[in-house]
């Protein structure tokens, strides 16, 4: 079962070759599209303190993401009315707005992928992209029922073709989301994107996914907000287009 909180746009598996697009961008969420990451301010404000035993399991490479995640959630007390609230604390990256319209421009598609948890995606979005949400071509994200007692969580991309038991496994959505293979643009910020940024042609990290690519000798471009990765986009398609 699928869980899209958004409609895709373009049916991309229709294309012909001259209409393949130039890029296809993949964009992390929690502490790349948001300052800080979502799961963590919801573990750290109203779980039991029990959820770093398996926040260590999980960097330590002992379990994967998918449990990682189900077990932390499941440590939650809390209201849908504080989670609300919580959620509209979280503030977003002040370049998301010029990053997707640099991309409408190019005609890239815009894809965010992420481990997180679709309820909170939706809420957030809707308030920070006041109108541009037709700039997401999908999201594919973990899934969170809040109006059920415990609340329910479910993890459809993908458990059968994800080895290392990702929430969501970004390697197989990007080439899924990219049937033509045209150039994919991966942009994050943590561990859980490490798979990913391998499946990527252009790579933007910061914090714990650059120091994972330069201990790995990933090839990366380092950023400190999306306003950098707009520029330096619009940058890079000025030249493609220059050349041709």
């Amino acid at each position: 079962m699928s869980y899209l909180v958004c409609l895709d746009v373009n049916s991309e598996t229709d294309m012909t070759d001259s209409e393949r697009p130039g890029a296809v961008l993949f964009l992390d969420f929690d502490g790349t599209i948001t300052r800080r990451d979502v799961v963590d301010v919801i573990l750290e404000t109203y779980a039991d303190p029990r959820w770093l035993v398996y926040e260590a399991a999980w960097r330590e490479g002992r379990m994967g993401s998918r449990d990682c995640l189900h077990a932390q959630m499941s440590l939650v007390r809390i209201t849908s009315q504080q989670l609300d609230s919580l959620l509209d604390t979280i503030v977003v990256d002040e370049g998301l707005v010029d990053l997707f319209e640099v991309c409408a421009a190019w005609k890239i598609p815009v894809h965010i992928i992420s481990d997180g948890f679709d309820y909170c995606l939706n809420r957030i979005l809707g308030r920070a992209l006041n109108g541009h949400r037709s700039l997401i071509s999908s999201v594919r994200a973990s899934h969170l029922e809040v109006g059920t007692r415990p609340w329910q969580m479910q993890f459809p991309y993908f458990h059968e073709s994800c080895g290392h038991g990702c929430a969501t496994c970004k390697p197989e959505v990007m080439r899924l989301l990219n049937p033509m293979n045209a150039p994919a643009i991966f942009i994050g910020d943590g561990l859980s994107d490490r798979y990913a940024v391998e499946s990527a042609d252009l790579v933007f990290a910061k914090n714990e996914l650059a120091r994972y690519c330069r201990a790995n000798s990933i090839t990366h471009t380092e950023y400190c907000n999306l306003v950098e990765v707009a520029m330096h986009l619009q940058s890079l398609m000025n030249s493609k287009d220059n050349e041709s």
